[in-house]
């Protein structure tokens, strides 16, 4: 008796289309993993938007700036330059502290050291420069951000803050970001691929390590 060899399954989705699912699964995973603002004290509130505002105050900009320095597609550039032009002329992180302060929540050095490990791990990661890497990361973080801000509104208001600048523009300006660094992708990828063997999500693994750590606020070994 002979048994018919059934055939893998095939992705039709193009390396694009399959990149963009596996970036909407991770960011579903950290969004999903948050816990319920309603269970929460008000201490773990306020060390969730400290932590938050400790990791993006001060890189996100930084991050994009790796991310214009790492890419060899001139379709890409102008892309980026629109997202750290809008960052820098609006003062997002003034924007960010803020709404930090107006929640009470401004980082402290136990915040900082809270999230240091992870965030070490990403500074780093950055630092390698590569186009077609740090493009991927950071589309994860421009999705991740825009999904996250009606959380952290909830958490800010569960403090008695009314300062929502800062939620209100990145819960729709991030959306264009997104779609714009994937459009930027799209030509990298082409023009620089990664080497054979290369971690195209090595960042966004970083990156989600960092957020979860952001949310459970448990302190590292390094940083104990």
């Amino acid at each position: 008796m002979h048994t018919l060899a059934v055939a893998p399954e095939v992705s039709n989705e193009s390396p694009l289309a399959s990149t963009k699912t596996r970036l909407d699964q991770a960011i579903d995973r950290v969004i999903n993993s948050l816990p319920n603002p309603g269970q929460l004290s008000s201490e773990q509130r306020r060390g969730m938007i400290a932590r938050y505002t400790s990791v993006l105050e001060g890189n996100f900009i930084y991050w994009m700036t790796a991310a214009y320095l790492s890419v060899q597609s001139e379709e890409a550039r102008p892309i980026i330059i629109d997202n750290l032009l809008e960052e820098v002329r609006d003062s997002h992180p003034a924007m960010l502290r803020r709404f930090a302060i107006a929640a009470g929540a401004m980082p402290t050095q136990d915040d900082a050291l809270a999230v240091n490990e992870e965030l070490t791990s990403a500074r780093l990661f950055f630092g390698k420069l590569s186009g077609v890497q740090t493009l991927v990361a950071m589309a994860f973080f421009e999705g991740f951000i825009q999904r996250f801000m009606a959380y952290l509104a909830d958490l800010a208001a569960a403090q008695g803050s009314t300062e929502m600048e800062y939620t209100d523009v990145h819960g729709v300006c991030d959306i264009a970001h997104t779609e714009g660094l994937i459009q930027a992708l799209s030509t990298e990828m082409v023009l620089n691929p990664l080497p054979p063997g290369a971690n195209m999500f090595e960042g966004v693994e970083l990156l989600e390590a960092l957020m979860d750590r952001v949310a459970s606020g448990k302190r590292s070994a390094v940083a104990a």
